[in-house]
């Protein structure tokens, strides 16, 4: 299959199945049986991460994206019947606001609903603007004919049950792709098609390279089984941010330089760079002061591997993001290279 057809096939499929941090089940049986059907011999960790080994030899090499995302978590039913929720991982809550919801109940039911201002309706309570969004002003609205809490319980709905959010996946005529989840469901689908470029012979590997799908990187932990492994080059897919006086757009692939965690290997990033403008590769090299990613708890754990970070500019991240298909196919231009030459 052409590969951006394959790209975009793969994100649309990711995007539409739920998983929030803690709830990533259903997203790696995909990705199990996708990677087998593409001829590899994927597994999952105990933890629920997937490993892959896509062939190769010498000078072992990871590529890792998570397939984690943001969420929410029910806190309490109300008296009112509506759900107070608990987020997972961290995002402003004006970003969903007015977001219809799927509530996941710990009995295997699946209930829709809307995230509301508890304020929602201007003629009743007036302009409220200036009102501070956070879970004590917004609710979850359950949509059944629920009107207490005894009703709502009644329903299975419980503390402790998961909420995803709609991903609303447009690909749009010019090339722009909007979706929740993005982070990090773009650079999975560039593992994945990086994967069936593989199998169908049309990439061949200069060293032993493996794919990990981490599922608790939005909570700070999802890479930290790395540890134990044989590896000389850590590469996390992740995004890049788009704003402020950051260079990255969403039509490139961003190489960090920085982050929260710290500065990334130097020579690897380098690397990075030089492959980029080699290969005639859109760019750019940027410092993220609020963003971490899998290289940093891999680390933490004890892994001794050089480690860099490479992905597609993502707008608007952690809300309702957006990225452009020349970044996603920029970044999968990147990371085979890596795969591909020493």
């Amino acid at each position: 299959m052409e590969k951006q057809t394959y790209l975009l096939e793969q994100l649309k499929t990711l995007t539409a199945i739920p998983s929030p941090t803690g709830m990533t089940r259903e997203a790696t049986d995909y990705l199990l049986a996708e990677l087998t059907r593409l001829g590899f011999r994927p597994t999952r960790t105990p933890k629920g991460a997937v490993l892959c080994c896509l062939g190769g030899s010498g000078h072992p090499l990871v590529l890792s994206a998570h397939v984690d995302t943001l969420g929410a978590m029910v806190r309490a039913v109300k008296s009112n019947g509506c759900l107070r929720y608990t987020q997972i991982g961290g995002y402003n809550d004006n970003a969903i606001e007015n977001e219809n919801v799927l509530i996941h109940t710990r009995g295997g039911k699946t209930y829709t609903g809307t995230v509301q201002s508890t304020k929602a309706s201007r003629h009743v309570w007036g302009d409220q603007t200036a009102a501070a969004r956070s879970n004590e002003t917004l609710e979850i609205v359950v949509d059944e004919d629920v009107h207490t809490m005894a009703e709502t319980q009644a329903l299975g709905i419980a503390a402790g049950d998961f909420v995803s959010f709609d991903p609303r996946t447009v690909v749009t005529e010019s090339g722009y792709v909007k979706s929740r989840h993005l982070d990090d469901k773009a650079s999975s689908a560039v593992l994945l098609t990086l994967a069936m470029e593989v199998a169908e012979g049309r990439v061949t590997l200069g060293r032993q390279t493996t794919l990990l799908f981490t599922v608790y990187e939005e909570v700070g932990h999802g890479a930290s089984p790395l540890y134990s492994m044989d590896i000389e080059d850590l590469l996390a897919v992740d995004m890049g941010c788009v704003g402020d006086d950051l260079t990255c757009r969403e039509t490139q692939v961003s190489i960090c330089a920085k982050d929260s965690a710290g500065p990334y290997d130097f020579d690897f990033t380098n690397e990075l760079i030089d492959r980029a403008r080699r290969l005639g590769i859109d760019y750019a090299v940027d410092i993220y002061p609020g963003y971490s990613s899998d290289t940093a708890t891999a680390l933490r754990a004890g892994l001794d591997a050089r480690f860099a970070l490479c992905g597609q500019g993502v707008f608007a991240s952690h809300g309702y993001e957006r990225t452009h298909v020349k970044g996603m196919m920029a970044t999968l231009a990147l990371v085979t290279d890596v795969a591909q030459n020493l």
